[in-house]
């Protein structure tokens, strides 16, 4: 899978701009605020409809024009490709993958897989559970259809149970429904852990060896997945997780009746991640969190691959920042197989760029 040609027009500080790429490695190099970012987010967009930043595609018509397009390149399942998206302030988007129009971004999807990293990434270490869980819920809903509707079933859900227990105290008769909605929460909560499990066993995995060799062979990652204490074996049976979410539910219902408060359930998992033994959270230096991260995705890249049978294009942006040379060289040189994007503000740290394409970007244009 990947991106052979990218056309853009309009596209936030691109003008028309059409780039060739290299199969295997691009380096995108400029100052800051020049467009390296809004080109990686236009490969984002031709995989998911969606923009990683912008929260509406008006953001990304340029600035006193009133349209944009983006048409790509793409070979992937040993097909060609050409996904042409257009954009308009007044009119709704239009997009066609071989001249047939997609009805949704799932069609976009089919053709093209991207896993992207952003400098915000390093807070799937820095920050607390609900990133992690975030992290684990976007890859899976890409994979899993079956999850995406667990997971839609389970926040519908646990949106109901909240108001119940807020709303409670002024209509105590809305305790009454509880039951029902505790085991609904279990039910889909219980599908949720299964692939959460089955996800991080493989995520510790391959992530453990990227840290591994970025690292020098100097640092373990170790990563572990945590949902309730009741659940003995995330990876058993999924009636044995919902019945050991179920007692854990039932042993917290007096506090979350007190609280008003959903104390219990998938919504509170997590993954830990350590590196040498300590908490990579609490301990790591900004460049160990950095390559945390990087591993993360790294092995997010590899689960998709073994999914999809092939490589996902792997975008990353700014990630060489805060990495010493040793690291550096093994995020330009080392990451094999697919095709990979890599976005930095000095050109000094390319001496070691074994192969690939080099681009120079300047307020919107390769120079």
């Amino acid at each position: 899978m990947r991106v052979d040609a990218l056309h853009l027009q309009g596209w936030r500080n691109y003008g028309t701009q059409a780039l060739t790429f290299d199969p295997s490695c691009n380096v995108i190099y400029g100052e800051n605020a020049q467009g390296k970012t809004n080109l990686l987010e236009a490969i984002v967009y031709l995989s998911c409809g969606k923009s990683p930043r912008a929260h509406g595609d008006k953001e990304l018509i340029g600035f006193d024009i009133q349209e944009a397009a983006l048409l790509g390149n793409i070979f992937s399942r040993q097909r060609e490709f050409v996904t042409d998206i257009r954009l308009s302030r007044g009119k709704r988007r239009k997009m066609t993958v071989n001249g047939v129009p997609a009805k949704n971004s799932a069609s976009l999807s089919d053709v093209l897989h991207t896993v992207f990293f952003a400098p915000e990434d390093l807070f799937l270490i820095r920050a607390g559970a609900a990133e992690r869980r975030r992290f684990m819920d976007l890859s899976l809903c890409q994979l899993r259809p079956r999850y995406a509707e667990a997971l839609s079933q389970y926040s519908r859900l646990y949106e109901h149970k909240t108001r119940i227990l807020r709303d409670s105290e002024d209509k105590p008769e809305l305790l009454d429904l509880l039951p029902e909605f505790n085991e609904g929460l279990c039910r889909s909560g219980a599908v949720l852990v299964g692939y959460r499990a089955r996800f991080c066993a493989a995520l510790a995995e391959y992530a453990r060896q990227a840290h591994y060799e970025c690292s020098g062979e100097r640092e373990e990652l170790t990563l572990t997945y945590q949902t309730v204490r009741t659940v003995a074996d995330p990876l058993g049976s999924q009636a044995d997780i919902y019945a050991a979410l179920a007692a854990h539910m039932e042993s917290h219902q007096a506090a979350e009746r007190a609280s008003k408060l959903c104390l219990s359930g998938a919504h509170k998992d997590d993954i830990e991640v350590l590196v040498n033994g300590r908490s990579a959270r609490q301990f790591c230096s900004q460049g160990q969190v950095r390559t945390a991260a990087l591993s993360l995705k790294l092995a997010e890249r590899e689960i998709h691959k073994n999914a999809m049978g092939e490589y996902p294009v792997m975008l990353l942006d700014d990630v060489l920042s805060e990495l010493d040379p040793r690291r550096q060289e093994y995020v330009l040189n080392r990451i094999s197989g697919g095709q990979v994007f890599i976005t930095c503000c000095e050109n000094d740290r390319l001496d070691t760029l074994q192969g690939g394409r080099v681009f120079h970007i300047r307020d919107g244009e390769v120079l």
